[in-house]
């Protein structure tokens, strides 16, 4: 069955990185119920997910959160951060997701020496076989359905930038002439947070385009036990496709209408406005220990992960318990610490938890 693409509810237009106001006249979802076949899609949806976890955990052990938040951005049309040490198998990770998903895949290793053409493409010249030469653009490793942007922290400023529009604008602009990438287009990048000689930490403004920050840690016990068994033996399982790019970008549409309370756009104004110093809604140690608070795309994507969570686990509505669980990848890099909270400890990440912990007391 196809997945009907009529609009229900509010809608943000674009990839959920552009704050421009969508064209639905209506802008409240409250009272507005999924119909019968978004119903059926949002079942179907749901077992999907199951599938893909399935798929996943045949070469991942563990790390079931981390699969949530990447399947959450991907269907959300956002992009992750991966933040973890070496030898958690992100990359692994990252490729298996685009086998299941029968998505092309292009890695990046960024590097100090890596040029913004080395991302993009570039023009060369070609002979013609009437013996004329011209221009012919030569596409680079940004143009797939999934791109891993692996230590993108390694290289210079300038080489990063070339990914933000790719990420905002889903093209690339090369002398001149912009070319569309492909759809579903998913940006994953990974950082090493312990190795700081040689590398360039990402601005502010790019780390905004990111929708998750995804913190990968180290597994436990069991995991590590089933991990020594379990891949020191026979050669890597063979994954099974389960979805299309079309599939995918169905379903990224079906994500868009799924109904949002009020209750929940309120609660994603007002944690956003929390971490803003200097704010009416600010608590006093916010003024302490924060310097910068998050922006209103943070709002966007607290909305869109609600949805994404609600719909991958089978619920026709985003509840709270669906804001709650994606508010600290959203809000984690987006909230900046001053030196007073580095002194004492208190990271960004702690900031979120204590946020989120007030919030269930009021």
């Amino acid at each position: 069955m196809d997945i009907p693409t009529t609009s229900q509810g509010a809608d943000i237009q674009g990839t959920g990185d552009s704050l421009e106001q969508g064209t639905n006249d209506d802008t409240n979802s409250t009272n507005t119920a999924l119909p019968a076949d978004d119903v059926i899609a949002v079942d179907q949806l749901r077992q999907v997910y199951l599938d893909f976890k399935k798929e996943i955990g045949k070469v991942i052990i563990g790390q079931e959160d981390v699969i949530e938040r990447l399947a959450i951005c991907l269907f959300s049309r956002g992009h992750a951060l991966l933040m973890g040490v070496p030898g958690l198998a992100k990359t692994l990770l990252v490729s298996s997701v685009a086998e299941t998903m029968d998505l092309s895949f292009n890695r990046i290793q960024f590097t100090p020496d890596l040029m913004p053409a080395d991302i993009t493409g570039t023009d060369i010249i070609q002979e013609t076989g009437a013996g004329h030469r011209e221009f012919e653009f030569i596409k680079g490793p940004v143009f797939a359905n999934l791109v891993l942007a692996d230590e993108i922290n390694r290289a210079p400023a300038k080489t990063q930038s070339a990914m933000l529009e790719a990420m905002q604008e889903n093209m690339v602009t090369v002398l001149g002439k912009t070319y569309p990438l492909d759809k579903p287009f998913f940006v994953l990048a990974t950082q090493n947070p312990i190795e700081q000689e040689g590398t360039y930490p990402l601005p502010e403004a790019q780390l905004d385009r990111f929708m998750f920050l995804i913190e990968v840690e180290y597994p436990s016990h069991e995991e590590e036990l089933r991990i020594a068994r379990e891949t020191t033996g026979s050669s890597k399982a063979k994954l099974n496709h389960i979805l299309t790019g079309e599939r995918v970008q169905e379903y990224q549409d079906l994500v868009r209408r799924i109904p949002v309370p009020d209750h929940i756009y309120d609660y994603a104004v007002e944690i956003v406005r929390k971490t803003r110093p200097g704010s009416s809604a600010a608590p006093e140690w916010i003024n302490d220990y924060v310097g910068w608070g998050a922006g209103p795309r943070a709002v966007q994507y607290l909305i869109l992960g609600a949805k994404a969570r609600a719909a991958l686990n089978g619920s026709y509505m985003a509840r709270l318990e669906d804001i709650e669980a994606v508010a600290s990848p959203v809000l984690n890099h987006r909230v900046l610490t001053n030196f007073a909270a580095e002194s004492q400890g208190m990271t960004s990440s702690k900031v979120v938890s204590k946020l989120i912990d007030e919030m269930k007391e009021a």
